[in-house]
């Protein structure tokens, strides 16, 4: 299940290396907690990695097949919460990417189980819409450099 090109920091921006964030995930190690397997998973889907995402995926909800051919280009990942009880819980968060010559965001708040001493993504209520960054604002890909800087 593991990239064949694998990216120096990790897709899921916690700034660490990706063999030592996601990848263990990636080649089968559990997530310890829901935000490590949304974290994950945003990765997975980064780097198209199907096998994945079908596999943390609660079999009630599962899709039969996952086709990220015409998926957008994920630039950033901004976890707003998370929190788990024994065996649930929830994540947060919001999704950048690049949407032909704009921008746009992904955000949701996603119900996690964990069953069998693994955690699986459920469903999640979610809301998109259309980024109009200014040019002295923050980058949206995530750089932390200024807009008109990085990729105006």
């Amino acid at each position: 299940m593991a990239a064949e090109i694998t990216p120096e920091y990790c897709p899921c921006g916690s700034g660490e290396a990706y063999r030592a964030c996601c990848q263990p995930y990636h080649q089968g190690k559990p997530a310890p907690g829901p935000e490590a397997l949304m974290r994950s998973r945003y990765s997975a889907f980064v780097l198209s990695l199907t096998e994945y995402l079908e596999a943390t995926w609660h079999n009630s909800t599962r899709p039969q097949a996952q086709d990220l051919s015409d998926a957008p280009r994920w630039e950033s990942l901004h976890i707003v919460s998370a929190n788990a009880s024994d065996d649930d819980g929830a994540v947060h968060f919001r999704a950048i990417y690049r949407a032909g010559k704009g921008w746009g965001y992904l955000e949701e708040k996603s119900r996690f189980v964990r069953e069998g001493g693994r955690w699986y993504y459920v469903n999640g209520d979610t809301r998109e819409g259309a980024l109009k960054p200014g040019r002295n604002d923050a980058c949206p890909c995530g750089s932390g450099r200024k807009y008109k800087a990085c990729c105006l």
